[in-house]
């Protein structure tokens, strides 16, 4: 069995993707460089993503920060306590 995980944040500062396997990075989205980014070893066969994936992790970066701005609306009345 292998884990499998993908992460997806972001900040009013940044934000991230990336696809783990077996808790070792397999790829990232550097949005500095706008490109993503295979941080394999050379000892191992090396997978590739889809030509498109940081195309799409800069989608999901717009619709992360959407997401947190209609949060941030509809919970600016709650008290801290709440």
């Amino acid at each position: 069995l292998h884990v499998d995980r993908q992460v997806i944040g972001c900040s009013d500062h940044g934000g991230e993707q990336a696809y783990n396997l077996d808790g070792e990075e397999m790829w990232f989205a550097d949005f500095i460089k706008k490109e993503g980014v295979e941080p394999q070893p050379p000892f191992i066969d090396h997978m590739t993503y889809v030509d498109r994936a940081y195309q799409g992790a800069e989608v999901n970066q717009q619709i992360c920060k959407t997401s947190l701005d209609v949060v941030r609306r509809a919970m600016k009345d709650f008290k801290i306590e709440d």
